[in-house]
């Protein structure tokens, strides 16, 4: 290193050269340690570092360890910054660390355990699976119903223009592919087809009536553009809004609902401009031949029958129109006794390829012990099938994110979810197992849990509950609070695996200094806690370098003179006069007990409170349970609070009813400005909670819980069970309108529009379908959306097509009724 330099200004007159002196500065190998003199012995012998003491290049800690599926590890965590794409920065990790691998001495590998991408590349890989299932599926409907493929041809080609269109959208409203979006793709699917099929079906039946395919078109748009344009209207008016909501519940419904109102809106554009130019193009008068006639025949004549029983139905209905008011009345009940009775919940439980074990041992079990315990648990997961990795982090709590000897946690990843299809190898199955498996290692508290459904939101599955000191009660006073609000909690059936993460007895040992005789003695306190620090804890003394790095030197007592408390006998001190004095005689030790954490939250001493909900129950009731348990048993000036994605959860209650209630009155309020009557509209709304009671009884016979996925689904069947509606009453009007009577109208809507409803409705039932039966990653989330908005699609089609056409009769009879009697003449007769 420089030490100066020779002949540096200022400097004599003359001097013609200069030059720099260089000395040794930093020490640069641990043998140079070694010879460090500590002092010169009497016979002029010198005292080294090596004499009394032993140097090596070693850990800076040695209270954690590592392993991989039993192998020594070194582990790297990664987090993600927030606004940063997960994919593209794991890629990037990867592309890293494969160059620095090439670097890597022989026998060194580098293996990624867990990566929590993986759950999102093979979720979105389902649901682009599911979403291709979904198109042949609603291609093999309007085949059937349309019959030739020239027609089928017309709206499968508004999937590729709706989809590219909607992606094209994604970077203006600032959106990702990701699992939510894609699930809004794949609903939309069944959606963006109904425009086509509308204008299709209008077209064909009248080529059929003879019309030639130009002048059929122009007569099909006359009749259709109307329900097109109210139908799109319609659903953007209801998703639209629901994107303003706040909090991740809003963030969820955000990418959901725009994806599907950006699709809607293009197929409308698509229906009204692209359609028509190709049903002129293609259509032509259907003629039987092939060798689909003879099936197709079949179907037809099945149809027609259906269709003449359905118009004999509604005869009779309409001669008894308070049946429908009935029946609307009844179904409207059952679903609101359905909101009632159904279990809440956040997001549902995923199978996210992987599961965390958290390890307690007594406190103040050493590292070595917790090591031993460990390798046992270790050997009951390398057992159970579909484990395939099982990462140890000796010495961190993950259920509470801090380190001690006595603690470790054990990621486990699971086999590809497609490797995994059997019951044994279910997430819920190994989990059981694992936790069956634990029992034999009586020495430690292990227990298995899932991920959280949002990583980051939460460090567990399950609840978090923060238990709060607000009367500034002592420690003593929290613990048993926390104790007996645990003890309580087990008790009830809802919940499982309930842990307090706090604990206020660990032993410790406290150090007095006696600075009387420290003063007496001539002894500094700073040298004397140093000392004690050197010993026992390490002392920090300088850095040195070596391979390019810079490494802390560190000094500390050989580990056998520093195992017992009566250790401290063996340390010394030196005075002012060089003399040593045992620090035994200048310090007390205590055994003491004392928590080994302290938490805080939101500026209260608080205790951390673990859990979730017993198999059958959702996070709702554990939630609710947990609540109720906490009012009954906590003394006065305790209070708690939720955090996590229970507190998400509680924070996203009673949302539904605004979003509904919103979306519904945004319906009413367009197609009131749409038919310019407030009363044409009330049969249209009056078709909605038919959806809605189909949909709540498909989560309660599938015993799924009534969460977000589910909020969606409704929101979805809203629009839907209104445009079913809008596709009768619109016709039925403009019937009205032209001199018909009105009973004939609404039969004659019925008929006709008839095979357009069940022809778009089974589109969208069967595009829906794959996420029914879906399985895999995220199969959760398809499951719970699929069975919403399938089985309340299908309760909507069926009771809307019988109830609609009445309740239009009952609605506009009532309002002609009321109309002054000028007003009425003035609506001419139907010809005779």
């Amino acid at each position: 290193n420089p030490a100066g330099s020779l002949g540096q200004a200022p400097s004599p007159r003359g001097t013609e050269f200069q030059y720099a002196v260089n000395a040794p500065g930093r020490l640069t190998d641990p043998s140079e340690f070694e010879n460090i003199v500590i002092r010169a012995q009497p016979d002029a012998s010198l005292l080294r570092v090596k004499d009394v003491g032993r140097v090596e290049l070693g850990a800076q800690s040695y209270s954690s360890f590592s392993r991989l599926n039993g192998r020594p590890s070194s582990n790297v965590i990664i987090y993600l910054t927030p606004g940063s794409n997960a994919v593209k920065t794991a890629d990037a990790v990867v592309a890293a660390v494969e160059e620095a691998k090439k670097s890597f001495p022989p026998g060194v590998e580098f293996i990624i355990p867990y990566n929590s991408t993986m759950f999102v590349r093979t979720a979105i890989s389902d649901v682009v699976r599911t979403l291709m299932e979904a198109v042949l599926l609603v291609i093999l409907v309007v085949f059937i119903f349309l019959q030739n493929w020239r027609a089928t041809l017309i709206p499968l080609l508004t999937v590729p223009v709706a989809i590219v269109g909607t992606f094209a959208m994604f970077p203006i409203l600032g959106f990702s592919i990701n699992i939510t979006s894609m699930f809004g793709l794949v609903l939309a699917i069944g959606i963006v087809v109904d425009d086509a099929i509308v204008v299709v079906e209008a077209v064909q039946r009248h080529i059929d009536d003879g019309m030639s395919p130009r002048d059929a078109t122009i007569k099909a748009m006359e009749e259709v553009s109307g329900p097109v344009l109210a139908i799109a209207f319609i659903l953007a008016s209801v998703f639209i809004p629901v994107a303003f909501i706040g909090g991740i519940s809003g963030q969820i419904y955000r990418q959901f609902a725009l994806t599907i109102a950006v699709s809607v809106l293009i197929s409308a554009f698509s229906a009204l401009s692209l359609s028509p130019a190709l049903s002129a193009l293609l259509l032509r008068k259907q003629t039987k031949k092939g060798l689909l006639s003879k099936p197709f025949d079949y179907f037809n004549r099945g149809f027609d029958w259906f269709n003449r029983k359905y118009i004999s139905t509604i005869g009779w209905m309409i001669r008894r129109a308070a049946l429908a008011l009935l029946i609307v009345v009844v179904f409207s009940l059952g679903a609101g006794g359905l909101f009632r009775i159904l279990p809440t919940g956040f997001l549902p439980n995923e199978d996210q390829g992987a599961f965390f074990v958290s390890v307690r041992l007594p406190d103040g079990a050493s590292t070595e012990r917790t090591d031993t315990a460990v390798r046992k648990l270790e050997k009951v997961l390398s057992e159970i099938e579909g484990v395939d990795k099982y990462f140890v982090l000796g010495g961190l709590d993950i259920a509470t994110g801090t380190s001690n000897s006595n603690v470790a946690t054990i990621i486990c990843t699971l086999h590809p979810w497609e490797e995994r299809e059997s019951d044994e190898t279910q997430l819920d199955t190994i989990l059981g197992k694992a936790q069956a498996g634990f029992g034999t290692v009586p020495e430690a508290f292990s227990f298995a849990f899932g991920l959280p459904p949002i990583l980051g939101l939460s460090t567990t599955g399950g609840f978090q509950f923060m238990l709060e000191d607000r009367g500034n009660s002592d420690i003593a006073s929290l613990a048993r609070a926390a104790d007996a609000l645990v003890g309580a909690a087990r008790q009830r059936p809802e919940l499982s695996n309930v842990i307090s993460t706090f604990r206020a007895d660990v032993p410790t040992y406290s150090v007095a200094m006696d600075t009387d005789k420290l003063q007496t003695l001539g002894i500094s306190v700073t040298d004397a806690y140093n000392t004690l620090q050197t010993f026992l804890g390490g002392l920090y003394v300088n850095d040195y370098n070596q391979f390019g790095r810079v490494w802390q030197v560190l000094v500390q007592a050989e580990p056998e003179f520093r195992s017992q408390p009566s250790d401290i006998d063996r340390f010394f001190v030196r005075n002012s006069g060089g003399a040593m004095v045992p620090l035994s005689t200048l310090a007390s030790i205590d055994a003491s007990t004392g928590p080994d954490v302290i938490y805080r939250y939101n500026r209260f001493r608080a205790v951390q409170i673990l859990g979730g909900p017993a198999p059958g129950y959702s996070s709702g009731q554990a939630s609710n349970a947990m609540q109720e348990v906490a009012e009954k048993t906590l003394p006065p000036g305790f209070q708690f609070e939720w955090t996590g994605t229970t507190f998400q959860e509680k924070q996203s209650q009673g949302n539904e009813a605004a979003i509904f209630g919103f979306a519904a009155v945004l319906v009413f309020l367009l197609l009131a400005a749409l038919y310019e009557s407030w009363a044409t509209p009330i049969s249209v709304l009056l078709a909605i909670p038919l959806g809605i009671f189909g949909a709540l009884l498909g989560i309660w016979l599938r015993s799924y819980a009534y969460d977000i996925y589910t909020q969606i689904g409704i929101v979805t069947l809203i629009g839907l069970a209104a445009k079913n509606a809008i596709l009768i009453v619109e016709f039925a009007r403009e019937r009205r309108e032209e001199g018909e009577d009105i009973r004939h109208a609404a039969t004659e809507a019925a008929r006709l529009r008839l095979r357009p409803i069940l022809m778009t409705s089974f589109a969208f039932i069967l595009g829906v379908l794959p996420l029914v039966i879906s399985t895999g990653a995220s199969s959760g989330a398809r499951r719970s959306l699929g069975t919403a908005v399938f089985s309340g699609m299908i309760s909507a089609t069926i009771l809307a097509i019988i109830v609609v056409p009445v309740l239009y009769v009952l609605v506009q009879e009532l309002v002609e009724r009321r109309k002054p009697a000028e007003t009425r003449e003035a609506v001419p007769e139907p010809a005779q």
